[in-house]
């Protein structure tokens, strides 16, 4: 049986369609089901959902969706709207695969998705600006900022869509809102990295979010790459304590505070992880409410029965200097077979030391803090 004229005309508008998104060299960067080819950094499976040809985000927890490869010159672009006045989000580009130190967002330069909030050092209309350690130079700025500023406003109000286009080339920015360029930026450092959608606070949903490469210098020098993926995943998800129990049913010694843990008990059942973990590496942020009762943040985290302390106490290395008030610090475990290695801020506190009665799968404990507290940014990498 030979296919109606009607479904005739449909099947080539398809194929012509197909054709003219090939042509114009764009590839798709969600395939309207789900999220493959892209990597959630730090929030819960359900912030971002993709179906039906839209990626809808919850806003909770604050954290990074992002895509699995890097990407140098490019083309992106994206629509989006907010399903609730005043929201906030952003579209990342050049960034790093895991937060930065205390932070939910990562090293890059975002491109601001904001709706309806006007302030002296920032608009709804487009704003680009680079964060965490990255640089920029921009067009349009205030008072010597980093901040470049659009030069026309052109954004739809919720719950209306907007296009973005936003071209990257040798460390140049632009963007183009909805047909115009009208916010521009140079001298980006990193330019090459990920790109990313960011979860903060308010429903938002993306769609027609598609990317063209264009020709690349052959090197980079290696401050101008974003740092490589180490296959970290995020264990806690930024809004319950899914993933960890409490023995005999007690209160957790710790809250969820949208992407930090905070402390809530000096004493009591630690949380216990559901999952045994095997050779890998341990990585958290901590720092303490007041430098005046400093607790002691070894004594918090226990992974594989490991005594932490005993071995901290015993390492040859000069123990690095802990942290005042209010700063966040970064902590890297590595257990591999019986052997263990500790960082602090990025220094070596013990390298490759030879550690007895340590299984070779257990769980991960957090321990009550000893004085008021906050975690984040617990990510674990396997290594088996």
């Amino acid at each position: 049986m030979r296919p109606l004229p009607l479904l005739r005309l449909f099947a080539s508008s398809l194929f012509l369609s197909a054709a003219a998104a090939s042509e114009d060299g764009f590839t798709p960067l969600f395939n309207g089901r789900d999220l493959a080819g892209w990597v959630d950094i730090n929030c819960a499976p359900e912030t971002f959902v993709a179906t039906n040809g839209i990626v809808y985000c919850t806003g909770f927890p604050t954290g990074i969706l992002r895509t699995e490869r890097m990407y140098q010159n490019f083309v992106l672009e994206a629509e989006w709207r907010h399903l609730k006045p005043k929201g906030n989000s952003g579209i990342y580009v050049w960034a790093d695969p895991i937060p930065a130190v205390g932070q939910p967002f990562v090293r890059a330069v975002e491109v601001q998705v904001l709706d309806g909030l006007e302030g002296e050092w920032f608009t709804s209309d487009g704003d680009i600006f680079p964060i965490h350690g990255a640089k920029m130079v921009p067009e349009n700025s205030r008072k010597g900022g980093d901040r470049a500023f659009p030069t026309e406003k052109r954004m739809k109000p919720s719950p209306e869509w907007n296009h973005y286009r936003i071209e990257c080339i040798d460390g140049d920015i632009s963007l183009a809102v909805n047909g115009k360029v009208v916010t521009r930026g140079h001298r980006a450092t990193p330019r090459k990295g990920y790109i990313g959608l960011e979860s903060e606070g308010s429903p938002t949903e993306f769609r027609n979010v598609r990317v063209k490469e264009l020709p690349a210098a052959a090197s980079l020098a290696p401050e101008d790459i974003a740092v490589p993926p180490e296959g970290f995943r995020p264990l806690y998800s930024g809004v319950d304590l899914r993933g960890w129990t409490v023995a005999g049913g007690a209160s957790a010694p710790w809250k969820p505070d949208d992407w930090q843990l905070t402390s809530v008990a000096t004493g009591g059942a630690p949380m216990v992880s559901d999952s045994e973990f095997g050779d890998g590496e341990l990585l958290f942020d901590w720092r303490w409410a007041d430098a005046k009762q400093p607790g002691d943040w070894m004594k918090w985290i226990q992974f594989r029965r490991l005594d932490l302390p005993a071995l901290l106490a015993r390492a040859s290395a000069a123990k690095p200097a802990e942290a005042s008030a209010g700063k966040w610090n970064r902590v890297r475990i590595t257990l591999r077979g019986n052997r263990a290695s500790v960082t602090l801020n990025g220094r070596p506190w013990v390298t490759d030391a030879a550690i007895a009665d340590v299984p070779a799968r257990g769980v991960i404990e957090i321990r009550a803090a000893t004085v008021p507290a906050q975690l984040a940014n617990l990510l674990f990498k396997p290594l088996d």
